[in-house]
C-alpha cells in the first residue's frame, strides 16, 4: 500500500514591505511521504516571498519532471516565472532558464556544493538565475513548529524575515548567492 501525501494548511498575514504587498493568504500544500519538513516550509516561504496573482503550485505535485514546483504563466501560456526548491539538476535548470523569463531557486540546505557543480555546467543564462537559501537555524525552528494547520504572520523587509507563530517570534534571513564566481 502506497503512503499518502499529508495536507498542510497555511493561513498567513503577509507584509512584504519591499514590494508594498499586504495580503491575507490561505493555501494548502501536500507533503509527499519522501519530502522533508524543511523542504515543505521552504516551498511555503518561496510561495509567500513571490506571492502575486497567478502564482501556482505544480498541479501534479513534485513528481512532474516537466513542471516547476511553483510557476506563473503569461496570458499566452508561456512561463513568466519558474521557481525550484532544493537542488535541481543542471539539465532541469537549463530547461527552466530557456523556458521562463525568470528563474529562482530556493535551497533548504547550504547550496555551496550545488553551486560549484552548476558553475561548471552548461546552463542557459545561468547568471540570471536567482539563488536563495535560508539560515539553517531559522528553518529548524520553523519545522519544529510546523502543524497540519498553520497560522503565521510574516514580515519581509530587505532580506530579513520576522515570522510570528502563536506567541513565538522567529527571525531569519533570506540569503542570496551568486551564480558565478
Amino acid at each position: 500500500m502506497a503512503l499518502q501525501a499529508t495536507l498542510y494548511r497555511f493561513k498567513v498575514e503577509l507584509s512584504d514591505i519591499d514590494r508594498s504587498l499586504y495580503e491575507s493568504i490561505d493555501f494548502r500544500i501536500a507533503m509527499h511521504p519522501s519530502e522533508s519538513p524543511s523542504f515543505l516550509v521552504t516551498r511555503a516561504l518561496a510561495y509567500l516571498l513571490n506571492f502575486q496573482p497567478g502564482l501556482e503550485f505544480s498541479p501534479k505535485g513534485l513528481g512532474d519532471p516537466d513542471v516547476a514546483p511553483l510557476f506563473i504563466t503569461d496570458p499566452r501560456g508561456g512561463l513568466k516565472l519558474w521557481i525550484e526548491i532544493g537542488s535541481p539538476s543542471a539539465r532541469r535548470l537549463h530547461t527552466a532558464s530557456k523556458a521562463a523569463g525568470q528563474v529562482i531557486v530556493y535551497h533548504y540546505k547550504d547550496p555551496k556544493l550545488w553551486l560549484h557543480e552548476m558553475q561548471s555546467s552548461d546552463i542557459f543564462e545561468f547568471e540570471k538565475v536567482q539563488i536563495h537559501s535560508f539560515e539553517a537555524s531559522f528553518l529548524l525552528n520553523l519545522t519544529e513548529r510546523l502543524e497540519r494547520s498553520n497560522e503565521w504572520t510574516l514580515i519581509h523587509q530587505d532580506s530579513s524575515l520576522n515570522l510570528q507563530i502563536k506567541s513565538t517570534s522567529l527571525e531569519g534571513e533570506v540569503l542570496n548567492h551568486q551564480c558565478r564566481d
